[in-house]
């Protein structure tokens, strides 16, 4: 008898449970934010003993309540319910903060005292009973109609759009083991786990938050994990590139236990993606982190009736509790090949990267940072009034672009001659990149680095190749023929790109973007930028989250 995969509920959906019975004041476009678990003192969003230290020491007049014990709601609405209780709460749940609310307050009755610390040791002793609190936060607003993804149809078998559906397997060997054995609860944490700003580990506290916020709300990641044990040694796995024999054994050993029509989201007869997580000891030659298409035989090795879609497999495993922020950025990369994007850096060289400076970051480049403005309209992120393409027939057009961090963000397309159906030919993207959310972490994940905000200017050439039997873009890094090694067309570059990983080589307020920049240029007949793209862009002013620019021809 198999048992069907647990469906993965954000708690934010509590949102909807109570948005009827809300304020007149409060409007539709607002929703829930968790802001904190009553009881976590020191902010760490964690609950420990430190805790009830610092309780104990302020009830006893021998400290005072640290800064991180207290939150300033502002005067704005707010709940507060155990996590199994919040979908049942009302009207009379909902309640109006007072200038702060006090951490300390377990059973919210308005003063910290004795009972709380006996609260306190009960949540600690049984972490199902701590209660979150939800802020409504009314200016927050919903992501506008995305358009279609002109990705889709290529060879990703991960929908970057709705419901997507990973099936992970945690796996060991009897001669390789993982130094840190997660519980499997822990695992979906780390990858399928809800947004929370507040995380030490935020905006890697999920690989699902991050694609969440990436997304605009488009793509709802989750799945389920499983731990197995192989059978043979972890020499009789390798050589083989595309892990055919351990794929095979360890979907055959769940074929009984799973439904794997649980990870079909977009029911197209297809596994969405399965992740193979191995011991970081099984090294970087054989078990280097990688992903692609199910190189065996598709038609013979179905589960329940489905073919096996995009597989990763590799070694960057969880290192510790809450310590997983490899784990998290190298597989947040690895999906976007699920979904069908290429790499971006180089291959067979010694500057992998593929884009430079302080505008080089690219989660399809480096493996950290967010997605960019190409590779968000690829995936269909972007509403459709967020995607903007310069009129030929007109001399001159202004646009705000707006940070591209938040979901008002958006794009301005700069075509070469006529732009082909789902943006499939030569053009420029531009967008306005900051250090906000998920790229908030560069600065000090990249200190020796060159991080900043800015506009940026991406060079695509998104043509697909009809050369084999299934479509995939010409010019992707992996194609080194086509892209000369890497030297000639490639599916993206950084404008004014001059390979020093310690330039600000964003544009900024007054800059001029012409043909005196590096890399502003089409592509002539052999593959080099030469031909003058007759554009000029001069940024305008900055405010706020906003810029403005002027393209002319």
């Amino acid at each position: 008898m198999k048992r069907t995969g647990k469906a993965f509920a954000a708690v934010l959906a509590a949102g909807l449970a109570v948005s009827s019975v809300l304020p007149a004041s409060l409007t539709a476009s607002a929703k829930w934010q968790r802001i904190f678990y009553l009881g976590d003192l020191n902010g760490d969003d964690i609950f420990s003993v430190a805790d009830l230290v610092i309780l104990s020491k302020y009830l006893l007049g021998a400290d005072s309540m640290p800064e991180t014990g207290v939150y300033n709601i502002k005067g704005n609405y707010y709940l507060s319910g155990r996590r199994d209780e919040i979908a049942s709460l009302t009207n009379d749940d909902i309640r109006i903060g007072s200038e702060y609310l006090q951490k300390a307050d377990i059973d919210e009755n308005g003063v910290v005292d004795t009972f709380d610390l006996v609260a306190l040791r009960k949540v600690l002793l049984n972490g199902d009973d701590k209660k979150l609190v939800y802020e409504w936060t009314p200016d927050i607003v919903e992501p506008l109609d995305p358009v279609d993804a002109p990705i889709y149809d290529l060879y990703g078998s991960l929908p970057s759009k709705g419901d997507a559906r990973v099936a992970v397997f945690y796996v060991d060997f009897p001669d390789c083991k993982h130094s840190y054995y997660p519980s499997m609860d822990e695992v979906e944490k780390y990858l399928f786990g809800e947004a929370d700003e507040y995380s030490v580990n935020y905006p890697y506290e999920s690989i699902a938050a991050f694609y969440d916020r990436s997304s605009k709300g488009t793509i709802r990641l989750s799945g389920e994990a499983y731990s197995y044990s192989a059978k043979n040694n972890i020499s009789a796995y390798e050589g083989d590139v595309f892990h055919i024999d351990i794929i095979n054994e360890v979907l055959e050993a769940y074929d009984d236990v799973i439904d794997f029509n649980d990870f079909d989201a977009d029911k197209d007869g297809v596994i969405d993606s399965v992740l193979i997580v191995v011991p970081a000891t099984a090294g970087k030659d054989n078990w280097w982190p990688t992903s692609g298409g199910y190189g065996g035989n598709k038609s013979k090795n179905k589960h329940d009736g489905l073919t096996i879609g995009h597989v990763i497999v590799g070694n960057a495993a969880v290192n510790a509790e809450n310590s997983y922020k490899n784990f998290c950025t190298t597989y947040c990369h690895e999906l976007g090949h699920c979904m069908g994007l290429p790499d971006y850096y180089l291959y067979n060289t010694d500057d992998f990267q593929g884009m430079h400076g302080s505008g080089g970051f690219e989660l399809m480049d480096d493996a950290i940072g967010d997605f960019g403005a190409a590779s968000k309209l690829m995936l269909g992120w972007y509403g459709e009034d967020q995607v903007s393409v310069f009129d030929t027939s007109q001399a001159e057009q202004t646009f705000t672009l707006y940070n591209n961090e938040t979901d008002d963000g958006n794009c301005v397309i700069i075509p070469c001659g006529t732009l082909a159906d789902k943006y499939r030919s030569e053009f420029f993207i531009i967008e306005y990149a900051t250090l906000d959310n998920n790229n908030s972490r560069l600065a000090s994940d990249r200190v020796w680095q060159r991080t900043g905000s800015g506009v940026r200017v991406y060079h695509v050439e998104a043509t697909l190749d009809s050369n084999y039997t299934y479509p995939s873009w010409k010019y992707s890094t992996a194609n080194d023929e086509e892209t000369n090694y890497g030297k000639g067309r490639r599916f993206i570059r950084l404008v004014n790109d001059n390979g020093s990983d310690q330039t600000d080589n964003l544009f900024h307020e007054g800059d001029v973007i012409n043909g005196s920049i590096t890399g502003f240029g089409w592509y002539d007949d052999y593959g080099n930028v030469t031909v003058d793209s007759g554009f000029t862009v001069n940024v305008g002013s900055v405010n706020g989250d906003s810029c403005t620019i002027t393209i002319s021809h």
